[in-house]
């Protein structure tokens, strides 16, 4: 079994300071729960296959089915998964749509098709544009390789039921519009990404009180 490489989202006092200034409640909080280290995957293949993955399931249901993956093929590559059958992507527990999802994905990479590196140094907005051109990849997964691969500093996605609840954990809301996300999304900008760490932890954390799955 070859690990896929893994490293820690980079952030530091700055990113701290100026959420706390911008937001006291959020600010209190990051005081109160220390540093939290958010473990990404740098390999834009790997980090894109696990976000598929991540799609619609929790944590720890993606945990299981990456370490399949991983047993399974060894290098999480375009050219090994390419190689290999939906069917055979499929068996380590995912649904066969995103099976088929990935393996065509794997295919367009390793043919070079399509230019995955070359996302790393386009705007947000072309690397979303572009990823939600292929198949099975929407907004919420764009998002998530920016962030969770290429580490953009400010993205915070609506499209994460687990970001939206900590936001109302964090504040006491009842519930959550996309003109109330937004106010919010704004108010944290330039340090959206550090944000969403601190609200993925929120929401994990009132999950496991609450007896929940983790949300995803």
């Amino acid at each position: 079994m070859c690990a896929v490489a893994t490293k820690t989202f980079e952030y530091g006092q700055k990113e701290i300071d100026g959420l706390s200034a911008a937001d006291p409640v959020l600010g209190d909080y990051i005081l109160r729960r220390g540093k939290v280290e958010r473990v990404i995957i740098p390999e834009l293949f790997p980090a894109l296959v696990h976000a598929i993955v991540g799609q619609l399931i929790s944590v720890k249901a993606v945990k299981t089915i990456w370490n399949r993956m991983q047993a399974a093929f060894g290098d999480i590559s375009p050219e090994r998964l390419a190689a290999s059958s939906a069917d055979d992507i499929q068996r380590c527990g995912m649904t066969m749509k995103k099976a088929l999802c990935i393996h065509q994905i794997a295919t367009q990479v390793a043919s070079g098709e399509f230019d995955l590196e070359g996302l790393r140094h386009l705007p947000e907005a072309e690397v979303t544009a572009r990823m939600t051109a292929l198949p099975g990849i929407g907004v919420w997964t764009a998002e998530m390789l920016l962030m969770n691969c290429l580490e953009r500093s400010d993205i915070l996605s609506w499209g994460d039921i687990a970001i939206r609840r900590g936001i109302m954990n964090l504040y006491g809301l009842p519930d959550l519009s996309k003109e109330q996300f937004e106010q919010y999304r704004l108010r944290y900008s330039p340090y959206g990404s550090v944000a969403s760490i601190y609200l993925w932890e929120i929401s994990f954390r009132q999950a496991d009180a609450d007896g929940a799955g983790t949300p995803n």
